[in-house]
């Protein structure tokens, strides 16, 4: 069976990520632009229970869970990367950038951490050498970070994509300053629009990126003429108003971890499931009250939680009572099965 729920305690302003932990399916991170990243034990009570809060100088862009399910990586509007020990709540400076800091990811197998911001520069940390720190300059503003088992996707502000090999950005991490990585491929997005987000799949093969123009693009790894044939795109995230087609930017994407299919949220206030292989939608969920900005799946794929909040596409800065809401969805063992994994 599947069944869903909001969490009880909610951000005050809109939520930037949400992100499980590594071990955990109930322990559950949540950043947002009231200066927060908030500890859900989701499961603890109905409505889930705030474990913590954890304040911050300015509005937090991303936070993501480190090498245990005790620690904690955000970044945000401080240009500062910053680790949280769950436990005690230190906070430590790890880094700071020339502009705010749109995302963060951490690699427990190479033992590293990679912030990406608005002043085009990735920083590198070797989780080792807390305070120490490499830079990698990119063309262009980072707008969304992603990464498979072996490559690490930046998504920027030209429509430009790069896509760097993790073991060359946790070596270059160990040596500190300038660091000249040069990316293992560098992509044009296929979309005509700005690129909203990115989301890598699981079984190292490729990647999902969505625009703010109701699109979403699916490409593989693998340079070949012939795998590169299968690339495409399609239209999702839109409605027909009194004959008119509304089109929302397609704010969030994740990938299944253990059936490879992906959800993406969009302006609409829709959440969806795609079979990547099979160029075809599983399903499409009731909508939410306000635009979904996040999405992320736990590690063992049982539960998804999806952050709701106005995105403003209205044009209207009021935020109605209400609309800011993380969900939690259990999702039963064939929902997110795509076409080939069917009996």
């Amino acid at each position: 069976m599947s069944s869903q729920f909001e969490l009880a305690q909610n951000p005050t302003d809109p939520i930037s990520a949400v992100n499980f932990a590594p071990q955990s399916s109930s322990r559950l991170l949540v950043s947002s632009w009231d200066r927060h990243v908030y500890l859900y034990d989701t499961l603890a009570e109905p409505g889930g229970k705030l474990v913590q809060k954890f304040e911050h100088p300015a509005p937090v862009l991303d936070v993501c869970f480190g090498r245990d399910d005790n620690e904690a990586f955000s970044a945000g509007m401080d240009w500062e990367v910053r680790r949280i020990d769950l436990e005690s709540g230190t906070k430590t400076v790890l880094s700071t950038h020339s502009a705010g800091v749109r995302s963060v990811f951490c690699s427990i197998p190479h033992n590293l951490l990679v912030s990406a911001s608005w002043d085009s520069t990735l920083h590198l940390h070797d989780l080792s050498q807390p305070g120490q720190f490499s830079t990698v300059a990119l063309p262009a503003k980072a707008f969304s970070l992603t990464a498979s088992p072996t490559k690490l996707v930046v998504a920027m502000a030209n429509r430009s994509v790069n896509i760097y090999e993790l073991d060359k950005l946790a070596q270059a991490a160990q040596a500190g300053g300038d660091a000249d990585v040069q990316p293992w491929q560098q992509r044009e997005s296929s979309m005509k629009y700005m690129t909203r987000a990115v989301s890598c799949m699981p079984n190292d093969a490729g990647y999902a990126s969505s625009s703010i123009e109701g699109r979403v693009a699916v490409e593989w790894f693998d340079p070949s003429e012939e795998s590169q044939s299968r690339k495409y795109a399609f239209k999702c995230h839109r409605q027909t108003v009194e004959g008119q087609d509304i089109v929302y930017p397609v704010n969030a994407l994740a990938f299944h971890p253990v059936h490879g299919t992906f959800a993406s949220g969009g302006g609409d206030g829709v959440v969806a499931l795609w079979d990547a292989v099979h160029k075809r939608r599983i399903r499409q969920y009731q909508r939410f009250p306000a635009s979904v900005q996040t999405i992320d799946f736990s590690a063992d794929g049982k539960y998804v939680a999806m952050g709701v909040s106005p995105g403003f596409e209205d044009g209207s800065d009021d935020v109605p009572d209400g609309a800011i809401k993380v969900y939690i969805r259990e999702l039963s063992d064939t929902e997110a099965k795509g076409k080939a994994s069917k009996k």
